[in-house]
């Protein structure tokens, strides 16, 4: 898949974006270390399209898998994609960083702080609840104490 992404290369944003979804299913697949080169492919310019909280939320889930002992570093990619999607109005990267950055304080035990990265973002959104983020993000907070 990578190369014919790489042979078919278009805007860098749909670039991005498919790079993305390949780390993601690598990701799934438990391939942490292909997930990490296919996204190191991306060069600093395409970093800075829209997906760029993605790509630095999807280090951080990738690193995590491939170690526990990366989490200081996940911790600054997840909030660094947080930081940056919020910077940008990109609610729906947001929602998705703080859920990263949630599930990760709480597996440290950080239940109060996930619930004070998370809740804020879930809240902003009125509609679209049926959506598979806005589903985990919920579970997600039902599961740190008080649900939405």
């Amino acid at each position: 898949m990578y190369d014919e992404i790489v042979a078919r290369r278009s805007a860098a944003w749909r670039y991005q974006l498919c790079l993305c979804v390949l780390a993601e299913l690598c990701l799934l697949a438990d391939l942490p270390d292909e997930g990490l080169a296919r996204l190191a492919s991306i060069s600093e310019k395409d970093r800075q399209t829209v997906f760029a909280p993605e790509v630095l939320r999807l280090e951080g889930e990738l690193l995590l898998q491939r170690s526990a002992s990366h989490s200081e570093v996940a911790e600054r990619r997840f909030r660094s994609a947080l930081d940056l999607a919020r910077a940008r109005g990109e609610k729906s990267l947001e929602l998705r960083a703080a859920m990263s950055l949630a599930r990760l304080l709480d597996a440290r035990g950080g239940a109060r702080e996930a619930r004070a990265v998370l809740a804020p973002a879930y809240e902003w959104f009125t509609e679209g609840f049926d959506t598979a983020d806005l589903i985990a993000a919920k579970s997600l907070l039902s599961g740190l104490g008080r649900a939405p």
